[in-house]
């Protein structure tokens, strides 16, 4: 009996890489996987402690507490009209959602060689799996910062920014994750091919958490060194973040075009890099 070669398949396994990966339509067909991965990241990750998904909260405030108490009081950072709980709280809120979700994904095809060598699905499902957990982290920790928020705003003498300026909130969100995404699946690559690699993710991250103004306003950078902050495109989103939020930031709209700019260019060629190499690495992750 002759087999019918007309018929037409929804996708097709070749043995050969693309720039471009996965279809939409491919990636689409695989979102009940997204959402089950993504629901074992987060449960897993609670289970067999004690308090349980409250560590999500107990983090950021135990991290905000400590640069409170050294450089609020210690070192004596000014936060200007902000309090100064606000202000921390707000910066490590935001830069947890950029450090969890890069480094999450940079260990993409070292910590999931077991399944990649077994299965097939899109690659780019897991990163994608690993931002989606982090970013329902950061929406229990900001719903936590609102609360705070409300409560300065309502029963202190603070006085907050225009309700209106919170719409560009989820804009320097989006804009941030983008980011994490992109440098997180360049690294991946580098991580899936040398292992050391992952220490100098450790380290490039300490380092760039103090180029960022995470625990300091950029105003209380010296004038010859604040370029170099500047230069950091998460700089902007940080002080839209804050000028949204608090109402004290220093940004412009040359800035944020440069921010946006160095988002878009870098997650292209991540994602172009990620889906041509990624089929290489899985014999060697």
């Amino acid at each position: 009996m002759a087999l019918s070669t007309d018929r037409k398949w929804d996708w097709e396994i070749k043995a050969q890489t693309s720039w471009w990966g996965s279809s939409p339509q491919e990636l689409w067909s695989y979102r009940h996987l997204l959402i089950g991965l993504v629901r074992r990241d987060f449960l897993l990750g609670y289970q067999q402690t004690i308090l349980g998904p409250l560590w999500v909260l107990l983090q950021p405030i135990t991290t905000m507490l400590t640069y409170v108490l050294v450089f609020g009081k210690v070192i004596g950072i000014s936060t200007g009209q902000v309090p100064v709980v606000l202000f921390y709280l707000a910066g490590v809120v935001l830069w947890n959602l950029f450090n969890d979700s890069f480094t999450g994904t940079s260990s993409t095809f070292r910590d999931n060689a077991h399944l990649f060598n077994k299965v097939y699905f899109p690659r780019l499902i897991m990163p994608f799996a690993q931002l989606s957990g982090f970013l329902i982290s950061f929406v229990i920790q900001f719903l936590f910062l609102l609360l705070v928020w409300a409560y300065y705003l309502l029963f202190t003498s603070w006085h907050g920014p225009s309700i209106s300026w919170l719409l560009a909130i989820p804009f320097a969100v989006i804009l941030l994750g983008m980011q994490s995404l992109g440098l997180g699946l360049l690294f991946s690559v580098l991580t899936g091919k040398y292992r050391d690699v992952k220490f100098v993710v450790g380290l490039g991250v300490r380092l760039l958490m103090f180029l960022t103004p995470v625990i300091y306003p950029v105003q209380y950078v010296a004038a010859k060194w604040r370029w170099v902050v500047e230069l950091n495109p998460l700089t902007p989103l940080f002080e839209l973040f804050r000028w949204a939020l608090l109402g004290q930031g220093t940004v412009t709209p040359g800035q944020l075009l440069y921010s946006t700019l160095f988002t878009l260019t870098l997650l292209v060629a991540a994602l172009l890099i990620f889906n041509k190499q990624g089929d290489k690495l899985i014999d060697v992750a």
